[in-house]
């Protein structure tokens, strides 16, 4: 058994007491910031702006200012739960405050559905002539995007029903959750030699690493085998969140279900379009490489459960998790010397990062935090080479959070989650380049450069393949077409043969796969990995030819969501309404490919 959440030394957690320093305090900020309880509405005094924003410039300010600062209260108080439950998801202390604010933001968000409706109800010249007046400037932005929404706001009472059915349509991604993350049960897997090795989603993904391939074909069928019991129920689940995707797109007045999605963020259809016709367009690239890991690996067939075994072993890559904080502070040193002290602060002193597993901690990685907090890291690092550069995409992310909300007023410090990843796979990039730098044998770089190459098929070639799936589900839906799970495995297939080439095996189980991702629950969140490698990429390039990019690049990072996505990573240099980017991160792949190939040859 792992520790306790108790017996993990303080040195070795995040510093959440510099949120509040105990949950006595969080109960009592929870209790001002909770309004009437037995109530409605919650908050009377900016309910008793309703009807009266088309007053005057003077109250419209007035009411945003209290609405955000009262979003800003709320922000801080969920993130010191949800970070508090994460230390120890069996905590039912912390699962009832996690629940109780989590609660009272849905209240929030039904209660203040008038608003856009009420401020958009002025005819379009009359909110235009706001967004010009000298009172409003803080918020001019953020009413140019209510503005653009004007088509598809409805009535306050319509907007109201609207937020009160949000708990309602999350059921299909909520039951789906429980049943993949709790409820399902493996049988467990043999290795080579005969020994029962337990199978979970978590050692699956370890299994397919192994260089045992008996055990990773047998971890492969035997974890597919549950998911093809439940083909039918999961396929029930996956139609209802489509169909929810459905009924607010038609709601809203869209012409489908992507552009609901895009049509907030200013994103067109044809960069979702585009991606995929680039990724059509490079397939040669990625069977080339499967042809090599197939000769790499002295296989006469390469299957599913062949892809993301290493090359060539870590031969003994890993760090220390203090080494592997300084590691990752000296690797952004292209940036300069105010973005690296600054990451070196929250790396070695600050305690931003929760590194180390305990019994019922959340599993996983990422960076969190609010406004009013430093940039958390989760990890549950054990010194592998994946887990600092798993602390570098992480530190990305909290880098990116600290300048954007060091530069950017409240209302504009997050970042949109379409450049989400931008920063996180530019600063894996900054590890990797300073890792080839130093490595010691050609294995190590061998193993290295195959890192990339499986970060590109990864995260552009495998997203924008589920990209396309996702699209597709949508489509079926608009059409009135019923899932069916022979409907889905047939597509699922078909798309993997597209997409592999006949150097992969198709093997049964790779049908039944798209009943495990619970991406396709995200409402067109998948094509934005990809799309954000892209761009990374083509950063990273630029960044490290001349100074004048890299000034550019962290402008983007401290412009927070100040401007729409495309906007924003048009400040640092990348325009993904083009196809240079994607296009170059194909060139990218396949110098890869060629760079290892010829090491391999030595």
């Amino acid at each position: 058994m792992g520790r306790s959440r108790a017996e993990v030394p303080q040195k070795e957690r995040w510093n959440v007491e510099a949120l509040y320093l105990n949950v006595e305090d969080w109960k009592k900020e929870f209790e001002g910031a909770q309004g009437e309880k037995k109530s409605r509405p919650r908050w009377p005094s900016l309910r008793a702006f309703q009807g009266k924003l088309k007053s005057s410039p003077e109250a419209i300010r007035r009411f945003l200012d209290a609405y955000f600062d009262l979003d800003r209260r709320l922000s801080k108080l969920h993130t010191y739960a949800h970070l508090r439950l994460d230390e120890d998801l069996g905590n039912d202390a912390v699962k009832e405050n996690f629940g109780k604010i989590s609660s009272l933001i849905h209240d929030f968000q039904v209660e203040y559905a008038w608003v856009e409706p009420e401020l958009l109800s002025m005819i379009k010249e009359e909110f235009e002539a706001l967004l010009h007046h000298p009172q409003l400037e803080p918020y001019r932005f953020y009413l140019s995007k209510l503005e653009r929404l004007r088509p598809h706001t409805l009535a306050p009472e319509m907007e109201e029903l609207l937020a009160l059915s949000g708990k309602a349509l999350e059921t299909p991604y909520k039951a789906f959750g429980a049943l993949n993350n709790a409820d399902l049960a493996f049988p467990p897997a043999l290795n080579s030699k005969g020994e029962v090795k337990e199978l979970t989603s978590g050692t699956y993904l370890l299994y397919l690493k192994d260089p045992d391939r008996t055990l990773r074909k047998n971890a492969f069928e035997n974890l597919h085998r549950v998911y093809e019991g439940h083909a039918n129920s999961i396929c029930e689940l996956l139609q209802g969140i489509v169909q929810s995707h459905l009924f607010v797109s038609k709601a809203k007045k869209f012409k489908d279900c992507r552009e609901a999605a895009l049509f907030p963020r200013r994103i067109d259809d044809a960069v979702y379009d585009s991606l995929i016709g680039s990724i059509h367009s490079n397939l040669d690239a990625l069977h080339s490489y499967l042809r090599l890991r197939k000769k790499l690996l002295n296989l006469s067939e390469l299957h599913v459960y062949d892809l993301y075994v290493p090359l060539v072993q870590e031969q003994g890559m890993g760090r220390g998790f203090h080494e592997a904080c300084e590691l990752v502070v000296e690797s952004v040193e292209p940036l300069g010397k105010e973005y690296t002290e600054a990451l070196k602060r929250g790396l070695l002193e600050e305690r931003w990062v929760d590194p180390f597993e305990n019994e019922k901690k959340r599993s996983g990685a990422y960076s969190s935090g609010c406004y009013d907090s430093m940039p958390y890291i989760l990890m549950n690092f054990h010194g592998t080479l994946n887990d600092v550069l798993t602390l570098a995409h992480e530190a990305g992310h909290s880098m990116h959070s600290l300048l954007s909300r060091k530069n950017q007023p409240y209302v504009y410090a997050d970042y949109p989650i379409f450049v989400a990843e931008v920063a996180s796979t530019f600063n894996e990039q900054l590890l990797l380049q300073l890792l080839k730098k130093r490595a010691k044998s050609k294995g190590e770089l061998v193993f290295l450069i195959n890192y990339e190459i499986e970060a590109i098929r990864t995260t552009i070639f495998r997203q924008t393949l589920f990209a396309e799936f996702e699209l597709q589900l949508h489509r079926w839906a608009e059409e009135g077409m019923p899932f069916t799970p022979t409907l889905l495995k047939d597509a699922y297939l078909k798309l993997n043969q597209k997409y592999y080439g006949s150097e992969l095996i198709l093997d049964p189980g790779l049908g039944i796969e798209w009943a495990r991702i619970p991406h396709f629950y995200y409402d067109f969140y998948v094509y934005q990995y990809a799309t954000g490698l892209s761009a990374s990429l083509a950063l990273f390039e630029n960044v490290a030819k001349s100074e004048q990019a890299r000034d550019r690049y962290l402008q983007f990072l401290s412009s927070g969501g100040s401007r729409y996505p495309l906007e924003l990573l048009e400040i640092a240099g990348v325009d993904l309404k083009r196809k240079e980017a994607v296009e170059a991160a194909m060139r990218k792949f396949t110098s890869l490919v060629k760079e290892m190939e010829a090491l391999l040859k030595e």
